[in-house]
């Protein structure tokens, strides 16, 4: 991707800082942090402790008015290829009794791994009672003043959560008058069928969106509330990573964006396009609101919804209906996954950081042939609910050396503000929570952390030093190509790391064993065409020609390749 695409995007109104953010290095703070601050690069002033660690995968995080980190951890379908899950349930509460930045009680709770649990990624708070996702409910636990752990055992709020698809995840936010707001992120693509197919149309009317892709709208005081289209209170909304309330009771969220623009539409859209298309956006919603989703995408370059090709668009010259859409605030680079937002209401921070939001970006796996982009925390200044000025950078160096799924070290995966000014940053890779401070003064101005630096994939994905039988080296050079994006829009790299060990979204390619082959060029090339509609160790399916549009001579080069990946490797 060239400085000038990334800087392409600031003719946008919406599309604020994408240059200085991503290129932009900070001065170095004259304050000193003890440590290294877990591995993190943040803005002078501001300094890091691993508050707590190896504690599950640690999803979404909120904090009681004591101090008590409250935390929900998530082993089920995303992680199936992960270690066995902890004893004594998924749900955590942590507190640092010293005053070192450090949790020094953890106590866990909830229902466990042995009685069919998986754990789940909403949690919040409201008089006196802790709610939670748990499988396909939200459950709620009573509180006493003082205890960490629950004061009786949990009742169900709501059951029937949908659970099936490419988004399993109901992020829920409780507000001051006890309403529940909760997504149901989309079970595919783009209502597409079948999904993720080069050339596949979306269903009209889409029956999908009766129940996913929205914000849907329940009492976090009553018990027994099913599911059902009837509650859903906004529309449109492909997959919200996450909610947030301001101090005045304004909610905030971000959402994924929709995948695969260039390698479903080679014809529409150039693979440069691909990697920058659609925007990640964050968004106000409210009652009624209609961000686009399945039939329009929120185009950055243009400030503007697009009729999706799904639907007839043709590669983002028309508008159509979705002139009507409701607008984002802020538009971000594509495919950087926001998993969490939250808006600081705290005092500790500098002023200009009061009522801003801050966003944890998940991280990307499809922007090949560009490098993988997220991985950090950025922070967007609002004003009265409004974009104020420029987003930075603000916590980066979470990935390690790599930024993929499946080599990333971390990936911020939640946000909560501590009733003193404190920013606990949570990651599900390893179940590592960070507690940031702020050890300046109170009008500096924003700098960006400087950014972390990274290998390249291709620098891990080393040549073979053996070739399949009958295979030339040019058509394991091809196969490689299309396997790291470099070519034909190939999306292998996104799920199976370019190491070919796999990810929470593919299964591991270096064998010795193997689950849908063994492990030959013929019987690999078998799965690539046929894809993988019900996966047996990785939470996501892989459609046929891994959703890209391969010729029969391709698809047997990637075979090739990722049999080198386990034979004959350096």
């Amino acid at each position: 991707m060239s400085k000038r695409m990334r800087c392409a995007v600031l003719a946008a109104p919406l599309v604020l800082g994408a240059c200085f953010a991503l290129t932009g290095a900070s001065a170095q703070s004259s304050h000193s942090c003890p440590g290294d601050n877990g591995g993190l690069s943040l803005p002078p002033g501001f300094c890091a402790t691993v508050f707590a660690d190896n504690l599950g995968h640690t999803r979404h995080l909120t904090v009681a008015g004591d101090g008590t980190v409250y935390v929900n951890t998530w082993s089920g379908a995303y992680f199936r290829n992960a270690p066995k899950a902890p004893e004594g349930g998924f749900l955590l509460g942590l507190k640092d009794t010293k005053g070192k930045g450090v949790a020094d009680t953890v106590v866990r709770f909830g229902t466990p791994d042995k009685q069919g649990a998986h754990g789940g990624t909403g949690i919040s708070l409201w008089h006196g009672y802790l709610f939670a996702e748990e499988h396909d409910t939200i459950i709620r636990y009573p509180l006493k003043p003082g205890a960490i752990a629950p004061s009786g055992p949990a009742v169900t709020v709501l059951k029937g959560l949908p659970l099936t698809g490419d988004h399993p995840m109901h992020p829920f936010v409780v507000d001051g008058n006890g309403q529940i707001l909760v997504n149901s992120g989309s079970a595919s693509n783009t209502c597409e069928s079948p999904n993720r197919q080069p050339g596949a149309k979306g269903a009209n009317p889409c029956v999908e969106a009766e129940t996913r892709g929205g914000i849907w709208a329940y009492r976090g005081d009553r018990e027994g509330q099913v599911f059902s289209p009837a509650q859903r209170w906004a529309k449109g909304i492909r997959n919200t990573g996450g909610l947030a309330f301001d101090a005045t009771g304004r909610l905030f969220a971000v959402q994924h964006g929709r995948d695969q623009l260039s390698q479903n539409w080679p014809k529409l859209y150039t693979t440069e396009q691909g990697v920058e298309r659609p925007a990640e956006i964050l968004f106000s919603p409210f009652k009624g609101a209609d961000y686009g989703w399945p039939t329009c995408y929120f185009d950055g370059f243009q400030n503007r919804h697009v009729l999706a090709p799904e639907y007839g668009g043709d590669g983002g010259k028309t508008q159509g209906l979705c002139a009507g859409k409701t607008p984002p605030l802020v538009a971000f680079p594509a495919h950087w996954a926001p998993n969490d937002v939250t808006i600081y209401t705290g005092h500790a921070f500098p002023l200009a950081y009061q009522g801003g939001a801050f966003v944890a970006f998940h991280g990307s796996w499809n922007r090949a042939p560009a490098p993988q982009g997220g991985y950090q925390v950025v922070f967007q200044p609002l004003k009265d609910g409004k974009p104020s000025g420029t987003w930075i950078r603000f916590a980066d160096g979470f990935a390690g050396p790599y930024k993929e799924p499946g080599r990333a070290l971390h990936r911020p995966a939640g946000l909560a503000v501590g009733p003193d000014g404190a920013l606990y940053v949570a990651d599900d890779v390893r179940g590592r929570i960070w507690r940031i401070t702020y050890h300046g003064g109170a009008n500096a101005a924003l700098t960006a952390a400087a950014e972390a630096k990274v290998g390249q994939p291709s620098e891990a994905a080393a040549a073979p030093t053996a070739l399949p039988p009958g295979i030339s080296a040019q058509q394991v050079a091809l196969g490689r190509a299309i396997y790291l994006g470099q070519a034909k829009g190939g999306t292998c790299l996104g799920c199976h790391g370019s190491d070919g060990k796999g990810s929470s979204a593919g299964a591991s390619l270096v064998g010795p064993q193997y689950l849908w082959s063994d492990g030959s060029v013929d019987s690999l090339t078998k799965t690539i065409t046929e894809g993988v509609s019900k996966p047996k160790k990785t939470s996501d399916a892989m459609p046929a020609l891994g959703g890209a549009a391969l010729s029969p001579a391709d698809v047997k080069a990637v075979a090739a390749y990722v049999w080198t990946l386990g034979h004959g490797k350096p």
